[in-house]
């Protein structure tokens, strides 16, 4: 039936493998994207939201990248925040809220709109492997269609299985079936594999909540957007709102606990730490008298809410009744209980840091198939596996961000040297140099390579290279241009800091606690030459200034890391034979295939002691 061979075989049209295809495709390769139902391409599965702590970055450094997900959620955003504003740049964090359909839709368009992109829609149940090379997929249908490269991005639907109380259903999703034959020929294949668990909240009837026993949230005054292109900004939003549990509602949860899956040994796998059911947090924080949620619109024309911190498994019968005693809750109509979801995925120690796999060649993974939870951290990993699916095929080298250059990066890396035990979710605290990896300088650190693959084009290099000028410039004027006492008091009293008995630079007064670029533009002469720039130079001028000193600092780390970054460790390297080293690092190292000594020093069991006998032998 399909007789053409691709270069690309993507399967799942989730965030990860919507970014897969879009990246291969616009790189050149002839992409066929398979998935199980057409309707739900790019589906949000959870909650309608992209970004939020670490995560916002990400999804700048996609758009940065060329991939679509900043600008689907641009387009479908119904609120935008940016978190963490009373903190450091380093800890600011882009959020949308977006309108769960409109979302899928505009990311179908996309892909649509992609040259050398193919769609199928069926169950992929075996790949074609031939000499320890993958060379296509057999679909439900029985039909084989011949690839050079395949990516699996297969999220919850492994061997997916639902459970709401005591029921159980198997699926993907609530309402969709699950995938098999997959799992089963991959562990025939040497491949271990193991299960993971999520789970997702109810969805409730917006008109049965009465939102003046709330607290309402609203979006920024002046919100920004996710892509660095000229993508739509918000003129109007929706609120979100915050209501808290209490001690009714928990003791009426914890009566079905012994009905819940998660407590009568039904469910083994672990679930995701930083987003627990609702069971677990009245489990694990008995201490706590209530818990906070988030009520959250699902888009700008539907009534369905989505109840963000009451994920849940327990029995519908039990999550109503409890649900009923939250404030503004009372007469709550429920369009769909919460559950807990099962799925298989692969330990990501068995992948390199190109996302291929160690054992079958040309062959990828990328998504909750890792381990990993979160839309952005599967679109992340899509975007790399995509790309280095075309470069292996058409003989390029391997594309690998580096721990200082991306959250995408530390992500991949931290998959690959650490593996994980439990759904991988990204913050702030996993990157070592994240004042470097800020949501503003996206672009700045990954533009040039983006144009170097072919997947971004040269207005978006000039753009950014632009946006680098014009701050460089913009920094030069306040460094040189200097305040006189009676000049610059009025400003300094005004923030309540000690005025000045002499002049001082611009620069240096903007370093000052509390001290902004805005209240710098209250002196005419100063407003005059920095309006003339746009917000994005403006704060990546006043970035640079402020943490100056910090930001050199932490590229010095970089320097010292990347030395051992360079010493290359051989790939048939046999860690055996070193009897100094520990037998834990043995096993590890010899498990994990560090390239480097850099990697190998990352990995959880080795200590320094070990890391020296490598370096010392390797001088040899």
């Amino acid at each position: 039936m399909i007789s053409e061979i691709y270069d690309v075989i993507v399967v799942g049209a989730g965030h990860a493998g919507c970014e897969a295809a879009a990246a291969a495709a616009n790189l050149g390769s002839k992409t066929l994207l398979i998935t199980m139902n057409m309707q739900t391409i790019g589906q949000m599965s959870c909650n309608p939201a992209m970004g939020g702590i670490a995560k916002g970055q990400i999804v700048r450094e996609i758009d940065a990248m060329g991939g679509y997900s900043g600008i689907v959620a641009d387009k479908s955003a119904i609120q935008f925040k940016m978190l963490n504003l009373s903190k450091g740049p380093a800890m600011w964090s882009p959020r949308t809220q977006n309108d769960r359909m409109l979302f899928a839709e505009e990311w179908r368009l996309a892909l649509e709109n992609t040259p050398n992109l193919d769609f199928f829609q069926d169950m992929v149940k075996q790949l074609i492997v031939e000499n320890n090379k993958v060379a296509g997929v057999v679909t439900s249908l029985g039909i084989e269609i011949k690839a050079k490269s395949v990516v699996l991005t297969n999220g919850t639907f492994l061997n997916g299985l639902i459970h709401v109380g005591d029921k159980q259903l198997g699926g993907g999703r609530m309402g969709e079936p699950r995938a098999f034959g997959i799992t089963e020929q991959l562990v025939t294949l040497g491949f271990e594999a193991g299960r993971m668990k999520t789970g997702t909240p109810p969805r409730v009837d917006g008109r049965s909540l009465d939102y003046s026993k709330m607290e309402e949230q609203k979006g920024d005054e002046n919100p920004q957007k996710f892509s660095y292109l000229d993508t739509p900004k918000l003129t109007k939003q929706l609120s979100c709102h915050i209501v808290y549990t209490n001690e009714t509602v928990h003791d009426i949860l914890r009566e079905g606990f012994d009905r819940s899956p998660m407590f009568n040994g039904t469910i083994q796998s672990l679930g995701p730490r930083y987003c627990p059911s609702i069971e677990d947090k009245i489990n694990r924080f008995a201490e706590r008298n209530r818990h906070q949620l988030f009520v959250e619109p699902e888009g700008w024309k539907t009534v369905e809410i989505y109840v963000n911190g009451f994920s849940s498994s327990l029995p519908e019968d039990v999550q109503i009744k409890a649900m009923k005693h939250i404030p503004g809750f009372e007469n709550v109509k429920v369009f769909r209980p919460g559950y807990a979801i099962e799925y298989d995925y692969f330990p990501p120690t068995q992948l390199k840091h190109t996302l291929e796999t160690k054992l079958i060649d040309n062959l990828y993974f990328a998504g909750q198939i890792n381990g990993t939870t979160g839309y952005e951290e599967a679109a992340g990993q899509g975007l790399i596996a995509g790309i280095n699916a075309h470069n292996k095929v058409h003989e390029k080298g391997d594309f690998i961000l580096n721990r200082d250059e991306a959250y995408i990066g530390v992500l991949i890396d931290d998959l690959i040297t650490k593996g994980t035990e439990e759904p991988y979710r990204m913050f702030t605290s996993r990157a070592e140099y994240r004042l470097l990896l800020r949501q503003d300088n996206a672009d700045i650190r990954l533009t040039e390579k983006a144009y170097q693959l072919g997947l971004a084009k040269e207005d978006r290099l000039r753009r950014v290279e632009t946006k680098i000028s014009d701050s460089q410039s913009l920094e030069e004027f306040l460094r040189e241009t200097s305040l006189k006492p009676g000049i610059i008091n009025p400003v300094l009293e005004s923030i309540e800091s000690s005025p000045v008995d002499q002049a001082y630079r611009a620069a240096q007064i903007l370093t000052r606690p509390n001290m902004t670029l805005e209240k710098l533009d209250e002196i005419d002469f100063i407003k005059e030459v920095s309006t003339q720039y746009n917000d994005e130079v403006r704060e990546q001028a006043e970035i640079n200034i402020k943490y100056k000193g910090y930001i050199e600092k932490e590229k010095e780390n970089v320097a010292k890391l990347n030395r051992l970054e360079n010493i290359k460790i051989p790939e048939d390297f046999d860690y055996t034979k070193l009897s100094s080293l520990s037998a834990e690092a043995k096993q590890k190292m010899s498990n994990v295939r560090p390239k480097t000594i850099a990697q190998a020093g990352r990995i959880s069991g080795v200590s320094p002691a070990d890391i020296n006998v490598l370096l010392v032998y390797l001088g040899r």
